[in-house]
């Protein structure tokens, strides 16, 4: 994404293109860097865009801070920090018990904001997978390609999955049950458009592109002090306020969990 977000910066005569005659390998959440001459510069890099996003293990560092990787989430907190390299184009997925910040430092970070956060929760007895993304806010960049970031994370989304699945294998192998755990995808945006929250299924089925998406919101924890709902409190402190009045059976809430947001702060 970071590479994206910065060739469609440039005038179109500036931007270079990819060649037909090369197979480029993807950097997961980034499209390919080569990028060779080509005489017909009207075609802007956007053929990667529409290829399968592919995972590949071999480009996955998995770091566990503080947590036993074959420990099941439903009584200690389980959170993942997933970012991308553009130096080594290898994926680093921190399992910890809260967002690894240390991963989130530096100015790229600051500018691309391409880091996916997520989250395991117990709500009412039941496991799921709580998802978050950065479209826009912050600065101008990400809202001018506000649409084009959502694109870009719903394409690529399917590979962090796999990426989570598989850095945490030994939980999912010990406690298959989590692989029918709903996922819900956060999507944090100051455009109302694509400030939104959305079930992807099971996890199983959230892992392909051929998964079935609906706009909705997650069940509600309980309100007084219960032993169904964990954590208590979200381990993610993204602000996040949503636009849900064409939703079925909500008006104008907030995610459960998060409080009410500058979305210029997100």
């Amino acid at each position: 994404m970071c590479s994206l977000s910065a060739n469609m910066l440039l005038p179109t005569k500036l931007k270079p293109a990819y060649s037909d005659k090369r197979s480029y390998s993807t950097n997961s959440l980034l499209v390919a860097n080569t990028r060779p001459k080509r005489k017909n510069q009207s075609i802007v890099p956007m053929a990667r865009l529409f290829g399968p996003a592919i995972f590949e293990s071999s480009k996955l560092k998995v770091l566990f801070l503080g947590v036993d990787e074959k420990k099941h989430p439903p009584t200690l907190p389980r959170t993942y920090t997933l970012t991308h390299s553009d130096i080594t184009a290898k994926l680093t997925l921190a399992i910890s018990h809260s967002i690894n910040n240390s991963q989130l430092q530096g100015w790229a970070n600051r500018i691309y904001r391409d880091e996916v956060v997520a989250e395991w929760k117990k709500v009412k007895g039941n496991m799921s997978l709580h998802v978050h993304c950065h479209i826009s806010g912050g600065h101008f960049l990400l809202d001018l390609f506000a649409k084009f970031r959502y694109y870009i994370f719903c394409k690529e989304l399917p590979v962090v999955l796999k990426a989570i699945v598989h850095g945490d294998g030994n939980l999912l192998n010990n406690y298959p049950e989590l692989q029918e755990a709903l996922v819900w995808v956060y999507f944090h945006s100051n455009v109302d458009e694509f400030n939104r929250v959305e079930c992807w299924g099971p996890l199983w089925e959230a892992t392909s592109h051929d998964g079935h998406r609906t706009q909705t919101l997650p069940e509600m924890q309980c309100k007084d002090e219960c032993s169904c709902c964990f954590p208590p409190v979200s381990s993610i402190p993204w602000s996040h306020s949503l636009s849900n009045e064409d939703v079925t059976g909500y008006s104008g809430t907030q995610a459960e969990g998060m409080p009410t947001p500058n979305p210029e702060k997100l």
